[in-house]
């Protein structure tokens, strides 16, 4: 049986808390007989009659929930709606048509004074742009969102040199902007971010501008404060390597559709649809999945022998101590509890046999 990281309950499992995000049958058309358009479609859109009419489909017939300290990565090429769905569910833009709730409160019901009052004190914001004040320091950009929220400056200065720290920014917090790397100016934009302590953080291609060598350092970074924090995250990127790195589900859009949502190694192994497919034909499986996408059930038969290997190990980094294996290999948890265990056939499928893949686990 494959396992992964989603948040999602199964029928069997009993029901968990109320999600943070619920998005039911979300669209978003741009052009002036969208409305019109979507009525007589009776929500059976068609993204080129659309387009034909003069109309185009950002969004079409979203829907999904995002639960507590799950991160929801949404993936696509240009022009696929993921950006477009983000600024929706943070209600940047406005919905078509659709239902959203945040917490439960429907969030197109809002005016526009409790609109503000939840970006405020829910929601923080990271964008590709750092959109750092030039004339302001570092500790004085991160202390901004918390003065404009009515706290004392010594208060939002305390935080900001909690967050300067948090994103390992120390001794730099006097310098200015210009003064910054690219990624310590992103780790300034992420600080801002969380210095008001959102209980949902969106992120829309936050490290598309860096060079790839920073880009893995603030992935790196990024998947740290995650580790500390767990918050609520909707993540855009067009970097499939990006999304199953960071990834506890990935949404896949094309032309405003989700093609699949799915854990990493679910869109990795069983891809939903052909568009799917494409994205993962080329993925070296070995190097983004972990063993826990592939391992066998527990069974209490089972002998194991001496090796012992972390559910989150990436199968790369294993394979060959697996694969020189006699015996069945334990598979063990964070507080070395065996979960699970791994056999020389599952790894041989795995690093082998491409077609076959999707079968392994059962």
């Amino acid at each position: 049986m494959l396992t992964g990281k989603s948040k999602m309950p199964s029928p069997s499992e009993p029901t968990q808390q109320e999600p943070v995000i619920k998005c039911v049958s979300v669209y978003k058309i741009f052009g002036e007989n969208a409305h019109k358009m979507l009525r007589e479609s009776k929500g059976n859109v068609d993204a080129k009659k659309f387009q034909d009419a003069g109309c185009v489909v950002g969004v079409n017939d979203a829907s999904f929930e995002v639960h507590k300290g799950e991160m929801l990565v949404v993936m696509g090429l240009s022009g696929s709606g993921k950006s477009t769905l983000l600024r929706c569910i943070s209600r940047l833009t406005e919905t078509t048509a659709g239902n959203i709730f945040i917490d439960g409160e429907d969030l197109l019901a809002m005016n526009g004074k409790q609109l503000i009052e939840l970006r405020r004190n829910k929601m923080g914001m990271v964008f590709q742009s750092f959109a750092l004040l030039p004339h302001k320091t570092v500790i004085e950009n991160i202390a901004f969102p918390l003065q404009v929220k009515g706290n004392s400056t010594a208060d939002s200065m305390k935080r900001a040199l909690e967050m300067v720290e948090l994103v390992g920014l120390d001794g730099r917090e006097n310098y200015f902007p210009r003064q910054l790397s690219g990624g310590q100016q992103q780790r300034v934009g992420i600080a801002r971010s969380l210095a008001v302590e959102p209980d949902i953080w969106f992120l829309d291609e936050p490290f598309s501008a860096l060079d790839p060598l920073i880009r893995k350092e603030m992935q790196d970074e990024f998947l740290r404060l995650q580790g500390v924090l767990h918050k609520t995250i909707l993540f855009v990127t067009h970097d499939f390597a990006e999304a199953l790195r960071l990834a506890d589900r990935i949404a896949i859009m094309k032309d405003g559709v989700i093609e699949q949502l799915d854990t990493p190694a679910n869109i990795v192994l069983k891809p939903a649809t052909e568009y799917v497919r494409k994205f993962t034909a080329e993925v070296p499986r070995e190097k983004v999945l972990k063993i826990e996408a592939v391992m066998e059930p527990l069974d209490s038969t089972e002998e194991f022998g001496d090796l012992k290997v972390s559910q989150d190990a990436i199968i790369e980094t294993v394979a060959e101590a697996v694969l020189a294996e006699q015996k069945p290999v334990a598979v063990v948890d964070r507080n070395d509890n065996i979960v699970g265990s791994i056999h020389s056939s599952n790894m041989i499928h795995i690093l082998f046999g491409k077609d076959d893949a999707a079968e392994v686990g059962g």
